[in-house]
């Protein structure tokens, strides 16, 4: 080799260039581009192909594609890193130069392999490596942590050192179970083991609270995403875990925001409202309803429309008689004082009535209304109502009572006494002064059934095929308070205890309403 290279001197100074050559420890050499004749080639590039034999060369060059310029530019560089084989057939790795010029009319390509199997160039690539993921390890603005198989903590960034209060040491070879509340450790052990039998990633923010404890003994939110990684050492887990403290009081503080605001927007509406709320609560719950927007409708307005008309009388009332009662200031005015107390309470009485029957038709229509069925004595009971009813008892009127069965008998007192009240109500509404309002009950097998029955002003049959829908009054009824709910709600309210009721009425002539209930008792039918 060194002989061919000594005969081509004569073009070049190949002495010279061959001295600068040899000092390279890498392989180095040179070839005519235009014959494809190897020049020159250094002793460290022989020892790196393994031969010293030009054709073994020769042939190792063309193999690796080493010394052949192409069509590489006048001047131009080329490096590139690359596999290349020795004499023996050991693949190994290198970086790869080449430049082609020109000296005296002829092309020429000097060519460089630097071997890297001696591990120092990876070395670099990997302490380069090592240094960024130290960087993305320790820098980063999240706790991170890796436990191995059994649970303990052998990496800890800086930031989760931080948020904990630990010093590294304290943490490293320890349980991750130190970083929990005392009371869920034990629980999360079997969870640990679980996760890495069968270990997969978990994000963030998917819906657990989860909580951390500082060395202090502080407990805070947190939220943690895992993920794991195997090398031949085993099983790692990765615990990325970010401190929400402050998102949980930001939440906790909009949240006391919206109920302020809630409850100042209900405290600023509730006098505009207060009047209509009941309604209010029963239409919105219609309007959720299909089918019933129409009716809805039809409700709300027929009760302004009713609420013009049956609170105009009581509350006019109510005026006249609190301002005629300032007028009369002396002890011989005390009669006068009390007529017109008497009318202010039954004004608000009415006032009231006309509130229960909305109340009552909006919790039926909602379905609030539960049977509580007990044993009870009806004549005591009725005696009561009778009672009651004292304080609008026209003048000469009176109620004739009897009963006839049992006493005792299992319903629904407050739905049954609020059925007497009204049918008795209205037969005292419609009957005149001196009139004798007919009530009777009956207590025989198995059956319960009262009658209410009046000598008032009767209703026409076409009145009576609409006499249970809501706010309906008969043609003859105009002149005389009342809501059109009272019939509605005796009707409902007998069907909730599997009662019914039925009416036979004639103009002029009077009115009696039978509702029937059965119920449980021994009492036998009478002979006769």
């Amino acid at each position: 080799m060194h002989s061919s290279i000594n005969e081509l001197s004569d073009q070049f100074q190949l002495s010279i260039f061959s001295v600068l050559m040899e000092r390279d420890g890498n392989l180095l050499g040179l070839r005519e581009s235009n014959s494809g004749r190897l020049l020159f080639m250094n002793e460290a590039g022989m020892k790196m192909l393994g031969s010293t034999d030009p054709a073994v060369l020769e042939a190792l060059l063309q193999k690796n594609k080493l010394g052949y310029c192409g069509q590489l530019p006048e001047n131009g560089p080329c490096r590139e890193e690359r596999e290349w084989v020795n004499n023996e057939g050991r693949r190994q790795w290198g970086i790869y130069e080449k430049i082609l010029f020109k000296h005296s009319g002829k092309e020429y390509c000097i060519f460089r392999l630097e071997d890297l199997s001696s591990g120092s160039y990876f070395q670099q690539k990997i302490e380069k490596e090592l240094q960024r993921f130290g960087a993305l390890f320790d820098y980063a603005n999240i706790g991170i942590l890796v436990a191995n198989q059994r649970g303990e903590i052998i990496m800890v960034n800086d930031f989760a050192l931080d948020q904990f209060g630990y010093q590294r040491e304290e943490l490293l070879g320890h349980p991750v179970e130190q970083l929990l509340p005392a009371k869920l450790r034990d629980k999360h052990v079997g969870y640990r083991e679980r996760f890495s039998a069968h270990p997969q990633s978990r994000p963030m923010g998917i819906g657990l609270d989860l909580f951390a404890v500082g060395k202090d003994g502080r407990e805070f939110p947190v939220e943690i995403s895992l993920s794991h990684y195997q090398n031949e050492e085993g099983t790692f887990v990765i615990a990325y875990i970010n401190n929400i403290t402050a998102r949980k009081q930001a939440e906790a503080s909009n949240e006391r925001l919206n109920n302020e605001l809630e409850k100042m927007v209900e405290e600023r509406t509730l006098q505009l409202r207060k009047a209509l709320e009941l309604l209010e609560v029963s239409t919105a719950e219609l309007t959720t309803a299909l089918g019933k927007e129409k009716e809805l409708g039809e409700l709300k307005s027929r009760f302004v429309s009713l609420a013009s008309h049956e609170f105009r009388t009581p509350l006019s009332t109510i005026l006249s008689s609190a301002f005629l009662l300032r007028q009369y200031e002396g002890e011989e005015d005390q009669a006068k004082r009390n007529k017109h107390i008497q009318r202010i309470v039954s004004s608000v009485n009415l006032l009231t009535d006309i509130l229960n029957d909305f109340l009552s038709v909006g919790r039926i229509e909602e379905g609030k209304i539960q049977v509580r069925s007990v044993s009870f004595d009806v004549n005591d009971l009725f005696q009561e109502v009778i009672q009651e009813m004292q304080g609008i008892i026209r003048e000469g009127q009176q109620v004739d009572y009897l009963h006839s069965g049992g006493p005792e008998v299992s319903l629904d007192p407050a739905l049954l006494k609020h059925v007497v009240m009204n049918l008795l109500g209205n037969a005292i509404k419609f009957s005149g002064k001196d009139a004798t309002i007919l009530l009777r009950s009956y207590n025989h097998g198995g059956e319960f059934k009262m009658v209410v029955a009046d000598k008032g002003i009767g209703m026409s049959a076409e009145d009576q095929q609409h006499l249970f829908e809501r706010f309906y009054r008969g043609a003859n009824a105009s002149n005389i308070q009342g809501t059109g709910l009272g019939l509605h709600i005796v009707n409902k309210y007998s069907e909730l205890m599997n009662g019914s009721i039925s009416c036979e009425s004639e103009l002029g002539k009077g009115t009696t309403f039978t509702v029937t209930f059965p119920v449980n008792n021994k009492t036998p039918l009478p002979n006769s």
